[in-house]
């Protein structure tokens, strides 16, 4: 799998944890591991401006992903997945610290970026959450794969709640 994090951000953020819940969430998808990932890391002027351009919304958001190839998991287990590039995901910190502390259950700009990255990773691969039971599936799947890359890293405490909107 091959997945580049670029921080340009001006905000210190743990990437590797980056890397490594996005590389778990694709394995864990059955992506094929010689597809390609790029996740960017910016500031909140720059995802304003994205967010305005893409969404015609105002203000800069958490998360923006913007897929590529529209690869999709395979639907049986014995299926072999296609290769291809997945897309971007284009993470915002300044709003992920401010999520983080607004959550339910509080918690960290980093552990906010993980969860938004798997986020981005859903929505790469076709998943969203504009229709109640499209939320109900995706945020399931959101919360099973941080909570799996979690355990597996041997992470304790509660994991973050769902703040991606």
């Amino acid at each position: 799998m091959s997945i580049d994090v670029n921080n340009e951000s001006g905000t210190e953020v743990d990437e590797q944890a980056i890397l490594d819940i996005a590389r778990y969430a694709l394995a864990r998808m059955r992506i094929h591991p010689l597809s390609e990932l790029s996740v960017i890391v910016v500031d909140a002027d720059a995802m304003e401006q994205l967010h305005i351009q893409w969404m015609e919304l105002p203000g800069p958001t958490d998360v923006m992903s913007f897929p590529m190839d529209e690869l999709r998991p395979p639907s049986k287990d014995d299926d072999e997945p296609p290769q291809g590039l997945l897309g971007d995901i284009v993470l915002c910190p300044e709003v992920a610290e401010r999520q983080g502390k607004e959550a339910a259950t509080q918690h960290s700009m980093d552990e906010e970026l993980q969860l938004l990255t798997v986020h981005g990773v859903l929505h790469l691969l076709g998943y969203d959450h504009e229709q109640p039971n499209e939320k109900t599936e995706m945020f399931g799947l959101q919360a099973a794969i941080v909570d799996g890359w979690r355990a597996e890293k041997g992470l304790t405490g509660p994991s973050p709640a769902p703040t991606v909107s």
